[in-house]
């Protein structure tokens, strides 16, 4: 009996002893798992390549702020050089919209087919010729056509730029990244009133304006030249292998790609159906209500301010400015506020405090000067929201094969209304005044406030495929 305790002692560990062996086998096995597991894009933290493809990314919007802004302090000297009338003012500040709606829809489905990268290049060199063209225009109608080529090829950038940002950004950084393009449209906004306050005075002015958007095109050309295609298109297209060659480059051999659908899985027939089809539907009427007010008052931005009594020439200019630096500004916290509140909430807030602005506005013309620029810039801050929606959501929506002809189609349709009330602006100042033009932008500003309580979705913390994706909607 005592041999047999002596054995059991001498063969048996202590238990301590036995749960550290266990911890530790369990340990390894984990080590092992997680060893063998790699990272996916939507692990990686923000690198400065990735930082530098947000930035020049952005350069289409930049240039999209800085040429529809610029036009209307060119105005200012078009009109009484050319004799111009309502209409053709019109027609000059509208045809650069028309453009943006070709542009955004061709250059969409274009570049879901052939890539992002090719026309990446090609749209900034004939954003800037067609610059060029406009300072050696003769007749009205000459510029009214350059504006619209203009506004073609900004409008292409927009879907090959914001596809790009949203298939080369991490999930965590995406609001922030596209913020970015949002902030950039302001940022170039108001660099075009300071450019037009400083060329005012000179004669001709007008013609240094509009041909200074060759400069942004140049740099933004060199800093474009070695953006890689989307690893997450090419997968798409089966070009794995370019896929993982673009993956080794931008985020290193240990991240993997996600799993990407095969091309032709999600036809374009699909966006006009069911799920997907609402989701158009909602991004096209809400992306509408978002930009109409905003590019009336940047288009006609001097004569607004003039009406509401804020002086004219220089003083009107400043005015502008004011309010475009409250744009900018306001679109900076809320790429954080994306994240921190979430899309929906921070959308329906900000419609609600976009529409007291304009109410104010439409309500009381003669205000006071402070209560004036109060007004705009509550309108204005509150904008950077669903600025940055605007080309969030329908990144966030659509997959990989289609992604950037359903941001074309619905930046398309949008720019239907633009259309309209850019053209309809001037017009209606002079019919109606400045009262009556404010309170219609505040009525679609509430449009946009009721649609988005019924349809806009919650997308914060979710993959481009758990966006994208329609099975657990």
């Amino acid at each position: 009996m005592s041999n047999v305790k002596h054995m059991t002692q001498v063969t048996s560990p202590p238990m301590g002893e036995v749960a550290d062996s266990a911890k530790q086998i369990g340990g390894d096995v984990v080590h092992k798992v997680k060893k063998s597991a790699k990272k996916t894009m939507d692990d990686v933290a923000m690198t400065p390549f990735l930082r530098k493809i947000t930035f020049f990314s952005s350069g289409g919007s930049f240039l999209d702020g800085y040429v529809l802004s610029l036009i209307g302090v060119a105005l200012t000297q078009i009109v009484p050089a050319f004799g111009l009338t309502d209409d053709w003012s019109a027609a000059i500040g509208a045809s650069v919209l028309v453009g943006i709606f070709a542009g955004t829809i061709a250059g969409g489905y274009l570049t879901d087919i052939i890539g992002r990268k090719k026309m990446f290049i090609i749209d900034l060199v004939a954003i800037g010729l067609f610059s060029l063209l406009s300072v050696f225009v003769a007749e009205a109608w000459q510029l009214v056509a350059a504006r619209f080529f203009i506004g073609v090829f900004v409008g292409a950038d927009y879907p090959i730029a914001t596809s790009l940002i949203a298939e080369f950004t991490p999930k965590e950084h995406r609001s922030i990244s596209m913020g970015m393009v949002s902030a950039a449209w302001y940022l170039g906004a108001t660099v075009a009133a300071v450019v037009g306050y400083g060329l005012y005075g000179m004669e001709d002015g007008w013609k240094w304006m509009l041909g200074s958007a060759v400069v942004p095109c140049v740099v933004l050309l060199i800093g474009r030249h070695d953006i890689p295609e989307s690893p997450l298109w090419l997968a798409s297209k089966g070009r794995v292998a370019e896929a993982r060659a673009v993956m080794d480059r931008v985020f290193g051999p240990d991240v993997e790609l996600a799993p990407a659908k095969p091309a032709g899985k999600t036809p374009l027939a699909t966006l006009m159906h069911g799920e997907y089809l609402k989701r158009m539907v909602f991004l096209g009427v809400f992306i509408l209500c978002q930009v109409v007010p905003m590019y009336a008052i940047y288009t006609f931005g001097p004569e607004i301010m003039t009406a509401f009594g804020l002086g004219e020439g220089h003083e009107a200019i400043l005015g502008e400015s004011a309010v475009s630096l409250f744009f900018l500004v306001g679109s900076i916290p809320a790429m954080f506020w994306l994240n921190s509140m979430g899309r929906r909430p921070l959308l329906l807030m900000s419609f609600a405090l976009m529409a007291v602005g304009l109410l104010v506005l439409g309500l009381w013309p003669t205000a006071p000067v402070a209560m004036i620029i109060l007004a705009f810039g509550l309108y204005a801050f509150f904008s950077g929201g669903p600025g940055i929606l605007q080309w969030l959501y329908p990144n966030e929506l659509f997959p990989t094969e289609v992604r950037a002809t359903a941001v074309g189609i619905a930046i398309g349709f949008s720019r239907i209304g633009t259309i309209a009330a850019t053209y309809g602006t001037p017009l209606a100042l002079t019919a109606w005044g400045v009262g009556p033009v404010m309170l219609v932008a505040a009525g679609l500003v509430l449009l946009g406030l009721v649609l988005s309580y019924f349809m806009a979705p919650e997308t914060r913390g979710k993959s481009l495929a758990e966006t994208s994706g329609i099975a657990d909607r």
